[in-house]
């Protein structure tokens, strides 16, 4: 064999010892790695939160199969807790019952039937009877313009603000509506509720 010919068999010999080195040193092969593997591999689970669940206790009355206390989680809605009350009945006013309604921890929710004559095709998911506060997460636009110095403006702006804002956490956050002055706050905060 020539000499340049062993040449170039030790160069192709020694190409590929290399390659073949660098290869085996490198553990993932080339591989790559998703979370979840790296996780079983090391056991170290990945920083992620997870969310925490309220418990909500929610009293439903009324024209449901299984009236009664229910416990829900935040989120849920006025139909989530009716269903796992049985359902309507079939003499059950749907209209009486706001079933897309999130739920709010204590709340009653009472389900007329349409042999009713104590209500009048509005769901009591609030207060707003006399001696009995209105609770201003819940309240229906009427029963918020009943409020001492509330009209239909300051309602709808009320309304319009907890649908922007989210729920009220306190009866001062009030203040922060278009039209809700101190004075306005003072001669109703004695009628609303805030869970």
């Amino acid at each position: 064999m020539s000499l340049i010919k062993k040449y170039w068999l030790v160069a192709v010999m020694v190409v590929l010892i290399t390659v073949f080195l660098i290869n085996s040193r490198t553990p993932d092969s080339g591989k790559v790695i998703t979370n979840e593997e790296h996780e079983l591999s090391t056991g170290i689970e990945a920083s992620e939160e997870e969310p925490i669940i309220d418990n909500i206790v929610v009293d439903i009355k009324g024209a449901v199969h299984r009236p009664g206390i229910y416990e829900g989680s935040a989120g849920m809605r006025v139909h989530d807790i009716v269903t796992l009350a049985g359902g309507l009945t079939e003499n059950a006013d749907e209209t009486s019952v706001n079933l897309a309604a999130k739920i709010q921890d204590e709340m009653v929710i009472l389900v007329y039937s349409l042999q009713s004559d104590d209500h009048e095709g509005t769901s009591k998911v609030s207060g707003g009877q006399k001696g009995e506060r209105v609770r201003i997460n819940q309240a229906s636009l009427d029963e918020i313009t009943a409020l001492n110095g509330i009209g239909p403006s300051k309602a709808e702006a009320i309304i319009a603000y907890r649908e922007e804002n989210g729920m009220f956490k306190e009866v001062e956050e009030l203040l922060e509506v278009s039209g809700i002055g101190a004075k306005t706050l003072e001669n109703m905060k004695d009628e609303i509720q805030i869970p």
